[in-house]
């Protein structure tokens, strides 16, 4: 999937400034995509050349001058036909974490068990936060009243893959420090 792609997604939202959409990338769509202000700014600019987006002068007394994108309809067409296409290759899974817990027997178990515990702090954070974002949706409602009410549904249901992705990372996280903790004993009982 290109940037682009998650651009747009994030644009159905409604106008928003390249500043808005660095800061609210967190809240839409980086549940399942990430991207530094500096990659969308360039992916806003190469879209306005190619008419996917157009960008209004917002003029600002105290603060710089800020332009609003929102999609042309050349940019809604593009969402259309990128929803039609046949998906890609399932993603992979490129983690830095994983491979310390694959070197744990050779390597410094403490240090693998210190980074999995950092993961779970990562992911109780994200939670909590995808929590709170979801509440706000909800504005109140029961999901089913949602569903049926909403005027977009795809943030939510994201959302959920988001929070399902994360406790499952906080159940592997318990597992995995049990598992090693188990592993250490049993190495000092055949030690002893």
């Amino acid at each position: 999937m290109a940037l682009r792609n998650a651009v747009m997604a994030a644009l159905l939202e409604g106008e928003a400034s390249g500043y808005d959409l660095a800061k609210g990338f967190d809240a839409t769509v980086a549940n399942f995509w990430t991207a530094t202000p500096q990659q969308l700014y360039r992916e806003l600019e190469r879209m306005e050349a190619e008419g996917l987006v157009t960008a209004r002068l917002v003029e600002q007394r105290r603060r710089p001058n800020k332009r609003l994108f929102s999609l042309t309809e050349a940019g809604r067409e593009a969402v259309r036909a990128y929803t039609a296409e046949p998906l890609g290759r399932p993603a992979v899974i490129r983690d830095e974490l994983l491979v310390k817990v694959q070197c744990a027997d050779a390597g410094d178990v403490e240090a693998v068990r210190a980074a999995v515990l950092e993961r779970m702090e990562w992911a109780t954070a994200k939670l909590a936060r995808y929590e709170r974002i979801r509440q706000r949706l909800l504005g109140g409602r029961s999901e089913e009243a949602y569903f049926a009410e909403a005027e977009r549904v795809g943030p939510y249901l994201t959302l959920l893959r988001g929070m399902s992705f994360e406790r499952e990372n906080l159940q592997w996280g318990d597992m995995a420090l049990r598992r090693l903790d188990q592993r250490a004993k049993t190495i000092t009982q055949k030690i002893d």
